[in-house]
């Protein structure tokens, strides 16, 4: 049974070469099987008919019936399984993908996480005024923006980096064994992509930028650690004026698009309002 699995086939093809040559190991274990029993046969003097025709018999139909009966139901198993394999892995990337945006969801970046070791750094971004852009331009532009910037994150990400989209408008980068200073650039260079990306609604062009928060790590302190330090990063980003970067470790100084610094009065203010 273990060759009836889908880690031994990689395509439908496979499970045919398998099952043919399977089906000529059990044609021979057959045949071998069937003269064996006559010669046994013989012996006991238990045979009812002479032994030459019989052996000639054996010769011309064990072989053949043999393979091709093995090679059908070695066929429709392997066949059956591996379709039911097929069907288990769409169903599992499914279960770890964002329809919207087609990167992976939450519960697939935890795991990429929780895969990592050694340092680790992550960049959440935030649609500016999203709500702003579904009211005015409709859910349907807002759902084109968030394919769109999708897209434009994850052509600017470097090679190994996990992009997810984790909920509404906010999107997760991980890197891995990049310098904080590396890691920021990383992170300004997806930001100045989305904000020169074209954006285009019914009534024409229109400017989207992101916020981010960044923060690093060894990825041993676990995700909710980090993510906490890159949230409240990102939350001041938006504080302090939006379509900006701020990195954890320099707070309350915004590293900024625009030239911002955050400033506690400013935090402040930004609390009371969301309140």
């Amino acid at each position: 049974m273990q060759q009836l699995t889908l880690g031994a086939f990689s395509s439908r093809q496979a499970v045919l070469r398998k099952a043919v040559v399977m089906a000529a190991k059990i044609a021979v274990f057959a045949y071998i099987l069937n003269i064996l029993s006559h010669l046994v046969l013989v012996a006991f003097d238990l045979l009812p008919y002479a032994l030459g025709p019989a052996l000639v018999i054996a010769t011309v139909l064990t072989p053949p019936v043999s393979f091709v009966v093995a090679v059908i139901a070695y066929s429709v198993v392997g066949l059956a399984i591996y379709d039911l394999g097929l069907s288990n892995q769409r169903f599992e990337m499914l279960s770890r993908t964002d329809m919207l945006s087609g990167l992976m969801n939450r519960r697939a970046f935890l795991d990429e996480f929780e895969r990592v070791r050694g340092q680790a750094s992550l960049i959440l971004f935030d649609v500016d005024r999203f709500k702003a852009i579904n009211d005015g331009l409709g859910h349907k532009t807002g759902d084109d923006v968030i394919a769109q910037v999708a897209a434009v994150l994850t052509a600017e990400a470097p090679d190994g980096a996990k992009v997810s989209r984790i909920g509404g408008e906010e999107f997760a980068v991980l890197l891995t064994g990049l310098t904080s200073v590396e890691a920021l650039a990383v992170a300004e260079g997806m930001r100045l992509a989305v904000e020169t990306a074209e954006f285009v609604g019914p009534a024409g062009a229109f400017p989207v930028t992101v916020s981010a928060g960044v923060a690093d790590g060894v990825a041993e302190l676990g995700f909710s650690e980090i993510f906490s330090m890159a949230d409240r990063a990102l939350y001041l980003a938006k504080a302090a004026g939006r379509n900006r970067l701020v990195h954890a470790n320099t707070l309350p100084t915004a590293i900024s698009g625009e030239g911002g610094v955050v400033s506690p009065a400013l935090v402040a203010f930004e609390t009371r309002r969301s309140a």
